[in-house]
């Protein structure tokens, strides 16, 4: 199975210089915890509930702050032709939930997380990916190392 066979296709995104409490809004609304960061159709970085709580909160940033001081700039992300073992594999590895999906020409397509596994997948790829995705620690743990 392809990544575009079983990826959530209606993304919402926002601008890098967007505000945090709009990227909020947005998340409250839409009941979801991460938003590709975006300049036009490129993808630029990611920003998550995490993000604005953990990283922006803890350097003293407000509400009306910029998504782009708080924003992953580091964007890791899949293609939609690849398949989905291979890309469930990765997010362990990676210790990610979630990854933007692009098209060969890098425009953002759709966003594959470890729920779109779990309901359009067999047990065994849901498996793979939160093997390492539940694992402590990775590159991206806010702990003090």
């Amino acid at each position: 199975m392809r990544v575009a066979d079983c990826m959530t296709s209606n993304v919402r995104t926002i601008r890098p210089q967007d505000t945090l409490k709009t990227a909020a809004k947005i998340m409250l609304e839409n009941d979801i915890g991460s938003l590709p960061v975006t300049n036009g159709e490129r993808l630029v970085g990611m920003l998550t509930d995490r993000d604005i709580a953990v990283r922006a909160v803890a350097q003293g940033l407000g509400a009306t702050s910029q998504v782009q001081d708080a924003m992953t700039e580091e964007v890791l992300y899949c293609f939609g032709d690849q398949d989905v073992d291979q890309v469930a594999e990765n997010m362990s590895d990676i210790q990610v939930r979630r990854l933007p999906v692009v098209d060969r020409n890098k425009r953002l397509i759709g966003i594959i997380s470890c729920g779109d596994l779990a309901l359009r997948t067999g047990a065994e790829t849901c498996a793979l990916a939160m093997s390492g995705v539940a694992a402590p620690g990775g590159q991206h743990s806010q702990s003090v190392q």
